[in-house]
């Protein structure tokens, strides 16, 4: 499924929101088992750098990204 390319969603998360849990926020992914999924396959990028800790505690600033970079998450 392509999703469509996200130049850089803002998301207020509250403080110590894991990985899974913003991407199911921000409407990245539609479930915690797509989530789960796509960490674990090492498609999610956490500041340039792949991520695949599901609980991975997020800050303000981190950018995340899904897949080819056709999903931006920027933290804050």
């Amino acid at each position: 499924m392509t999703r469509p390319r996200v130049s850089a969603l803002r998301v207020d998360l509250t403080p110590g929101m894991t990985l899974g849990q913003a991407l199911k926020a921000s409407d990245a992914v539609g479930s915690g088992g797509e989530a789960k999924i796509l960490i674990q396959a090492g498609e999610v990028r956490v500041n340039g750098e792949i991520e695949t800790r599901r609980g991975r505690k997020l800050q303000s600033g981190d950018v995340i990204e899904v897949g080819e970079g056709n999903e931006r998450v920027e933290v804050r």
